[in-house]
């Protein structure tokens, strides 16, 4: 029996939109015959998930694992097409055996935590639930010596790990759900990128109460809002959503701890959302029956 090349299985994912496994699998069984292996496949429905793998998959879970000595933890997103398959036991069950995946592997290489056992279920999930299914990106995040991270999910679509130096697992929580609330752009005003501090410059430069003011004036007002801006967008600067009267660095270091940084995950963030006319599709359904 001849060999299947990489090639071949590359051009049977890209026309089928299947995995790796299936596909190698059918071109194994067809001797190599890519045409075959298609027929086959249509013959057995295994193109009802190629036909999926184009559409949007912006919805889903963010799951999280942290090592019980808060060492280090993961956090994962899991995308499937609609809510209703997020709120799916099934997709649930696959979205905790991903997440357990990661973290044993503490690694965020999809591709290669994916391969294998993983993307067969992930396969078999699609052909039973008939939606797109996909893992997204991983993160994983690792304390310094003497700190620790917390982690917290809202509702199974925001997810956020902490990185603390001292403190505890519930402060770490805790900052863990300001950050999942409020959305700060980075963990301290020294994180903010120039461009951004660029930017907003720009911005307040260009506001009616800046025209016609000597430079030096206006220098200082830049100044003065642009810190404004840094405390209103930095995590440590912020009022704790607990307790507003302080901020997250002082609730952190009233604990013996200084905020590390953050990551934050909201599902289908940064994806082009697929517009779907769902009377035409089951019209379009009902005139292919």
């Amino acid at each position: 029996m001849a060999a299947i090349s990489a090639s071949q299985v590359k051009e049977l994912r890209e026309r089928t939109g299947l995995g790796m496994m299936e596909c190698k699998k059918a071109l194994t069984e067809a001797g190599g015959d890519i045409e075959v292996a298609i027929e086959n496949l249509r013959k057995n429905s295994g193109l009802k998930a190629a036909k999926k793998a184009g559409r949007t998959a912006a919805e889903g879970t963010v799951v999280t694992r942290v090592a019980d000595d808060g060492s280090y933890g993961v956090m994962v997103e899991i995308n499937s097409e609609t809510d209703f398959v997020a709120r799916d036991d099934n997709f649930k069950a696959f979205a905790d055996k991903v997440a357990d995946a990661f973290f044993a592997a503490k690694s965020e290489d999809v591709a290669a935590v994916m391969d294998g056992d993983l993307e067969v279920t992930r396969e078999q999930l699609v052909q039973k639930i008939g939606e797109n299914i996909g893992v997204r990106r991983c993160a994983v995040v690792e304390a310094p010596q003497g700190g620790l991270v917390g982690a917290y999910v809202h509702g199974g679509r925001i997810g956020v790990l902490t990185v603390l130096e001292g403190g505890n697992a519930e402060v770490a929580k805790d900052v863990a759900m300001h950050v999942a609330a409020i959305n700060p752009t980075v963990a301290r005003p020294d994180d903010m990128p120039q461009e951004k501090l660029d930017e907003e410059k720009a911005i307040i430069l260009a506001q009616p109460d800046m025209a016609g003011k000597p430079e030096n004036i206006a220098e200082k007002m830049v100044q003065g809002r642009l810190k404004k801006y840094l405390a209103e967008n930095s995590l440590t600067e912020q009022p704790f959503v607990k307790d507003p009267n302080q901020s997250v660095a002082e609730f952190v270091k009233a604990a013996g701890g200084v905020v590390v940084g953050f990551t934050r995950f909201e599902v289908g963030e940064g994806i082009e959302k697929e517009e779907v006319d769902f009377a035409k599709e089951v019209m379009e359904q009902a005139g292919r029956s």
